[in-house]
C-alpha cells in the first residue's frame, strides 16, 4: 500500500512539474468568430512552450521549405521581436472607425492583435518569446542562405 502511495505521489508530482514547465511561457490564444451564415467559430488555447517543442517533430523537408519561403522576412521578424521585447506594454496601432476597431499592441510580453468588424472578430495573443523561439529554430534548421 505504501509503495502504491509513493508511486501515485511520484506520478502526481511529475504531472505538476510537466504542467508548470509547459505553461511557463503562457498560452497562445486564437479566437475567430464570423457572423454570417455558415461562418466559422474557432477558439484555440495552446501552451506556448508546446510550439517550439512540436517543431522538433516536423520533418526536415518541411522546415527547409518553410525557412526558404520565409528567408527574406526572417531578419526583419527577428529584429522586430527583439525590439518588441523592449516595450512589454505598448500600443502600436489603434484604429477606431464607426464599425471597425483594430488594435495591435504588446501587453505583458505578449503580442496582442484584436480586430472587431461587423461581420467578424479576431483576437490573437502570443508570447514574444515563442515567436523568437520559432524564428530561431527556422533559422537554425533551415537551408543555408
Amino acid at each position: 500500500m505504501v509503495l502504491l502511495a509513493k508511486a501515485a505521489l511520484g506520478l502526481g508530482g511529475t504531472l505538476v512539474l510537466a504542467g508548470a514547465y509547459t505553461m511557463r511561457e503562457g498560452v497562445i490564444r486564437i479566437d475567430v468568430d464570423e457572423y454570417r451564415s455558415g461562418g466559422s467559430h474557432v477558439h484555440m488555447w495552446v501552451p506556448a512552450a508546446a510550439i517550439p517543442m512540436a517543431m522538433h517533430f516536423v520533418p526536415e523537408k518541411c522546415l527547409h521549405n518553410a525557412a526558404f519561403q520565409a528567408r527574406e522576412a526572417m531578419p526583419i521578424l527577428h529584429a522586430l521581436v527583439k525590439e518588441l521585447k523592449k516595450y512589454p506594454d505598448a500600443e502600436f496601432v489603434q484604429i477606431d472607425d464607426k464599425s471597425e476597431h483594430v488594435r495591435i499592441r504588446t501587453h505583458g510580453g505578449k503580442l496582442q492583435i484584436d480586430v472587431d468588424a461587423p461581420d467578424q472578430k479576431a483576437h490573437v495573443l502570443c508570447p514574444l518569446s515563442t515567436i523568437e523561439d520559432v524564428t530561431s529554430q527556422l533559422e537554425e534548421r533551415g537551408p543555408a542562405a
